[in-house]
């Protein structure tokens, strides 16, 4: 009896664990920018996509959706030096 309740309890994990997973730094409303400011796309990193660029309502700054090997996710969108895009200035503490 004790295997049987394993054997299910396993399976019951294993199944699981194939349900997609819709989170991280996903945007919430799932909107993308309809375009892109020129300005953002002057000194945007030439290595980054920006068909689908949103605006992080946390700290007000540009992410674009990369797509990589494994997941797809939202990275900060960087100008050529390294830096942040953001449409706010950072909140001083």
């Amino acid at each position: 009896m004790k295997k049987l309740v394993w054997l299910l309890g396993g399976a019951t994990l294993l199944l699981s664990a194939c349900d997609t997973y819709e989170g991280g730094l996903a945007s919430p409303s799932n909107s993308y920018l309809g375009e892109v400011p020129e300005g953002v796309v002057a000194i945007a990193a030439p290595y980054q996509d920006l068909s689908a660029v949103s605006i992080d309502p946390a700290d007000g700054c540009y992410v674009y959706r990369h797509v990589g090997p494994v997941e797809t996710t939202f990275l900060p969108l960087r100008s050529a030096d390294g830096r942040p895009i953001c449409s706010r200035a950072p909140e001083a503490t």
